[in-house]
């Protein structure tokens, strides 16, 4: 069995989402406010320096941390092209590389901007530097926007990148934003919204 820590709404969806799709059978193990509770930092920091979710504790009791590298390495243990293509299926490289750029680019604006007093010492300047972080993160999703195609991301193909956008646009700037700036970005989270293998996941970690 594996068991997931993170907390519902939080980055673990992502693991928990593909956990679900491959039928893989998981714990989930709340993290805790990993921001606020010293405690529950400290907990989750002896699986994970950086006390950050998702950590997946494998069926070895290895700990895996890293959303892209967890992905993968689904995949390859699955011995499934369900969410990742095939080294020689033609939208293998379109993959890789967006996978890389939402987990490289954008996801870190969160971890910067969720939280700006563990980077900003001067109270009054948070404002203005989570402001600076978010329109670059905007900025950055109108350039995946330029690359989605329909009706999800690669196309006619299905895969994680679905997950991620689905998942992600939950989160600032919410999906108004998404709807008015993005349009295709979000097209694809309505998609993925109602796909019937995920319902579960999107109730419990967005029960609103």
């Amino acid at each position: 069995m594996y068991r997931l820590y993170g907390n519902p709404g939080w980055g673990s969806v992502l693991v928990e989402a593909q956990l679900a799709w491959y039928g893989l059978d998981h714990e989930n193990a709340e993290a805790g406010d990993v921001f606020t509770s010293p405690s529950a930092r400290d907990e989750l920091a002896r699986l994970n320096p950086l006390a950050q979710v998702p950590v997946l504790i494998l069926p070895d009791g290895t700990a895996m941390t890293e959303s892209a590298a967890i992905t993968l390495h689904l995949a390859d243990i699955t011995g499934s092209d369900d969410l990742v293509p095939a080294a020689r299926e033609a939208e293998r490289s379109a993959f890789l590389r967006w996978l890389i750029f939402l987990v490289a680019n954008i996801y870190p604006t969160f971890t910067f901007a969720d939280e700006p007093s563990r980077f900003i010492a001067a109270e009054g300047a948070r404002d203005a530097y989570r402001a600076a972080v978010d329109a670059h993160a905007q900025r950055l999703w109108r350039i995946l926007e330029e690359h989605a195609r329909a009706p999800w991301f690669l196309g006619e193909r299905f895969s994680a990148l679905d997950i991620y956008v689905c998942a992600m646009t939950r989160w600032r700037p919410q999906r108004l934003w998404f709807a008015a700036n993005t349009p295709k970005l979000a097209a694809i989270a309505l998609a993925g919204d109602g796909l019937t293998r995920l319902a579960a996941v999107w109730r419990r970690n967005f029960p609103d």
